[in-house]
């Protein structure tokens, strides 16, 4: 591992940490996020519990990845379908795939953006948790943005895709023949954009496309960014 790579993982930690420590109180519904930088949140909310510091938290995982790293850390999940939930979180802590300056982000490259979706729509309180690297003037240039569709309607939606100018591509997984399946069940599509845009609107564009489940853009609400800068400090939110 080069030593950019250690920073980044370094930072990864700094941030999810000072997320969970500031964002979590006992009592409350947490959605725990899905990927590298969102797992320290994890771990510190672990440490809390074990610890005493915190207590009686209901915790919702956003994917099986986040499920298993709760089940590894001894924390017990349940669902928003749990009375006690009601489907409503107080807070989510998750990553993300970019952040643009207007506090929008892009979401899905662990294949779980509907599931994040769902929780980061159900939350009064949505914690984004990234490295410096991940901010961006314009989403979806240099990352792609997902897109989850039913397997039936793969086909009209690519064409959909392809008639809107988008460069698409069918994900495929690692170690396992054949096309990425998400955790509900649906395949991913990976859209670049050819120029910026308008993500507010083309996030409810998207997903009027019959077929699409969710698009990987989450710009119809606001964020609280936990930035891990390169010199080892956490930019937060202002109180």
């Amino acid at each position: 591992m080069s030593r950019g790579e250690r920073g980044i993982d370094a930072g990864k930690r700094r941030a999810g940490e000072a997320a969970a420590g500031r964002c979590v109180r006992s009592g409350m519904r947490v959605g725990m996020g899905t990927g590298s930088t969102a797992v320290w949140a994890i771990r510190t909310i672990a440490v809390a519990l074990s610890g005493g510091s915190l207590r009686d938290i209901l915790a919702v995982p956003t994917s099986s990845q986040a499920e298993f790293e709760c089940f590894d850390a001894g924390i017990p999940t349940t669902s928003l379908a749990d009375p006690r939930v009601g489907g409503h979180l107080d807070i989510v802590i998750d990553g993300a795939d970019e952040v643009d300056a207007a506090g929008h982000v892009t979401k899905g490259g662990g294949a779980a953006l509907l599931r994040e979706k769902v929780c980061a729509y159900a939350a009064d309180r949505v914690a984004i948790v990234v490295t410096r690297e991940k901010h961006v003037e314009h989403l979806g240039l240099a990352f792609p943005i997902p897109v989850e569709v039913v397997p039936f309607a793969l086909a009209p939606v690519r064409s959909a895709l392809l008639g809107r100018g988008l460069e698409v591509t069918l994900r495929h997984g690692s170690g396992k023949m054949g096309p990425v399946v998400t955790d509900n069940g649906n395949y991913l599509f990976d859209v670049r954009l050819p120029e910026p845009a308008d993500v507010v609107e083309l996030e409810r564009e998207l997903e009027s496309i019959p077929g699409v489940v969710a698009a990987g853009i989450f710009a119809a609400r606001t964020f609280d960014i936990f930035t891990a800068e390169s010199d080892g400090s956490v930019t937060e939110p202002a109180s």
